[in-house]
């Protein structure tokens, strides 16, 4: 076993450590979410941890991690007799982003059951991880079956088995942590509340500091043990300083006043449910045992807010995380003091020693202090395009030719399910039908290949008639190859869907293209909660745009449109066109993934000899291919000339108006896309 980087040499990150540490001192705040960029030490200080943690005692022969003390009544091992435990480290168990559903949860021991004829529980990485930290690295990417698995298991603190004749239940509480790069996606709604803490890494802009983080790295790299040995000492004090804040923990005060601070702040940001109040009180209690206080104080309410709020008060994928830490002060102070609390006299949050192993390491950063710079950083929503006034000069290199300033979004709306027709196999998602790995079982056939899904009746039943011929003479199952049989499963994919949109002059009066940015807008979180992959192409003056090639971080889609101007003649052949190569290049990277053209237009074309003419062809070009389609219809006005209808003919797929678009419309009723080629 390779040795871990020690988590007190890790430089800065200082709310990354502070999250870990507070959840290693009280494991009932619910976890730790760490987003960032890639190269920020995530996976590195969540392993570190692992070092950190109390001894974990256990029923001898357990494979579930019962407790000596009080074992799990309905433990498959047990009952446990009465015996002394053994002491064993904690364990990180790391949950891949392919693991399949019976490698999680655990599944019927096929062998024993085809060899011996007995049923018999191969346990999953839930019973690995119970009493310890499941661990998920890219946990943005994670296959919604599994997904649904870990929220039953976060939510019971017990993991349900319910398959190929197998009843099983076993306990299964765990310290979620989860790593992710924003830009690969977010995550969905569901599991990110069920983090507890989350905290935002970004790599160091001080020249000292990044010489340091190379130092260190290339000594370990040389040289695992001794770099670890020489900070044993640091990792030993820190671990006393956990042991004795889980300790400290049991006696820590949440007055009243304490409370009346965490259920105002969570109020005052409009959080949902309960889970944050909960949350933050935990937090705050933890805060203060890691000091060494027995009682709470308002800048541990503060520092708890900052913590466990910012990724639950996102009402859309596309709002930026974080607080607003002047509304947060201001709904401190309103809510008053805590009792018996001055704020001057309190002692210092750090615990008041050098224990960080000299330059970072350690954690057990203190709440901000005061007088710190707030200012929202760059990139924030007050910097955003759509916030400039009217009538503001055009930025610098921007062509002046009738271009008009970005407008800012209509407000979005659930929208009608577009699918691809038939039956795909691309990658897991909710949107088109499709063979998967994981979904309802439709059926049985011979494995083409190696074997994945094993249908267990289909093969006992094939190979039950041979049984005398084979001589069999035991319980079990004489089983030969040809007898082996793959399940085969429906499910949902997701898919590529490219937004091909038309932002020439005549789609340029502000009212209008604020619809239609709106509608894009709608169509993009209906992407996002389908985990499709998105991609972006614009057209306006004489040429069209990738304003942004197919990726799963459908936020940047969204910020691309935001600041998406407008004006010029409208080249709708070309938007096609550019839209054919595209598609063309990500068949060739994955062509199991089936694409969805989404063109938004009036349908006007403009520029050039025959323009109506040459987009029809480019239409022609898409249905040719199979491509599956369907045109936003932005035309408005009573007076209506039905290109955008005679486009969606060309392309073979179909037509709809923006108000048809709304899920709540009176035609409200699902439409699948019509297959390329059926209509023609």
């Amino acid at each position: 076993m390779s040795t871990p980087y020690p988590f007190t040499a890790i430089v800065g990150q200082d709310d990354l450590r502070l999250g870990l540490l507070l959840n290693a001192v009280s494991p009932a705040v619910g976890g730790v979410l760490v987003r960032g960029e890639k190269g920020t030490a995530k996976s590195t200080a969540v392993r570190a941890l692992a070092a950190l943690m109390p001894e974990v005692p256990v029923v001898p022969g357990c494979r579930f991690s019962c407790d000596p003390v009080s074992p799990d009544p309905a433990c498959p091992d047990g009952p446990h007799a009465e015996a002394a435990g053994v002491s064993r480290p904690a364990r990180t168990v790391e949950l891949p982003v392919g693991a399949s559903e019976d490698r999680l949860v655990g599944a019927l021991d096929i062998e024993r059951a085809l060899s011996e004829g007995v049923k018999a529980f191969e346990p999953g990485l839930l019973a690995d991880a119970h009493r310890g930290i499941l661990y998920v690295d890219e946990v943005n990417l994670l296959h919604d079956h599994l997904v649904d698995l870990l929220l039953d298991a976060a939510a019971m603190g017990a993991s349900y088995v319910e398959r190929e004749g197998v009843s099983v239940r076993h306990a299964a509480r765990f310290l979620l942590v989860g790593t992710m790069n924003p830009e690969e996606g977010e995550l969905r709604p569901q599991l990110l509340d069920r983090f507890g803490l989350t905290v935002e890494v970004s790599a160091s802009r001080d020249t000292d500091e990044r010489v340091e983080v190379v130092r260190r790295r290339l000594a370990y790299d040389d040289d695992p043990e001794g770099f670890a040995a020489r900070w044993a000492e640091e990792e030993g004090a820190l671990r006393e300083r956990i042991a004795a804040a889980r300790v400290l923990l049991p006696r820590v005060v949440l007055s009243d006043g304490v409370l009346r601070q965490i259920a105002a702040t969570c109020a005052a940001f409009e959080v949902n449910g309960m889970r944050a109040d909960i949350v933050m009180a935990r937090t705050a209690t933890a805060l203060a045992a890691w000091a060494g206080r027995e009682e709470v104080t308002a800048d541990d309410v503060r520092q708890a807010a900052l913590l466990a709020l910012p990724h639950r008060r996102r009402r859309n994928p596309f709002d930026a995380p974080g607080l607003d830490e002047d509304k947060l002060d201001q709904t401190l102070d309103e809510a008053g003091p805590p009792e018996n609390s001055d704020g001057d006299d309190q002692p210092d949050p750090d615990g008041g020693g050098d224990d960080d192993g000299g330059g970072g390491g350690g954690g057990g950063v203190p709440p901000q202090a005061d007088g710190e710079d707030r200012t929202p950083p760059q990139g924030s929503q007050s910097d955003s395009p759509s916030q400039a006034p009217e009538g503001a000069p055009d930025a610098p290199g921007q062509p002046a030719g009738g271009e008009q300033q970005p407008v800012a979004s209509a407000e979005p709306f659930r929208t009608k399910m577009l699918s691809v027709p038939g039956l795909g196999e691309g990658a897991a998602g909710r949107r088109s039908r499709a063979r998967t790995e994981h979904g309802r079982t439709t059926g049985a056939r011979r494995p083409q290949g190696a074997l994945t899904k094993l249908h267990l009746a289909a093969t006992v039943q094939a190979a039950a008639p041979h049984q005398r011929a084979r001589g069999r003479a035991g319980r079990g199952l004489v089983v030969r190859r040809d007898d082996l049989r793959q399940a085969t499963r429906e499910g949902r994919e997701g898919n590529l869907v490219l937004f091909v949109v038309d932002a020439s002059g005549s789609m340029a009066a502000r009212q209008r293209m604020s619809a239609v940015k709106g509608a894009v807008l709608s169509l993009l979180l209906d992407a996002y909660q389908r985990r499709d992959k998105v991609g972006l192409v614009t057209f306006r003056g004489k040429e069209a745009e990738v304003a942004l090639p197919p990726t799963s971080s459908v936020d940047a889609a969204a910020a691309r449109l935001e600041s998406l101007p407008t004006g010029g003649r409208t080249p709708l052949a070309a938007g096609l066109l550019k839209a054919h190569d595209v598609l063309r290049v990500e068949r060739l990277r994955d062509p199991s993934r089936r694409p969805l053209l989404v063109v938004v237009t009036d349908g006007r074309a403009t520029g050039g000899p025959e323009p109506v003419a040459l987009a029809g062809r480019a239409g022609r070009l898409h249905r040719s291919e199979g491509t599956a389609s369907v045109v936003v219809d932005c035309e408005s006005g009573y007076v209506r000339l039905g290109l955008a209808g005679e486009l969606a003919r060309e392309l073979g797929g179909t037509a709809v108006t923006l108000d048809e678009l709304r899920a709540d419309s009176i035609a409200g009723l699902v439409k699948d896309v019509t297959a390329a080629g059926r209509a023609a």
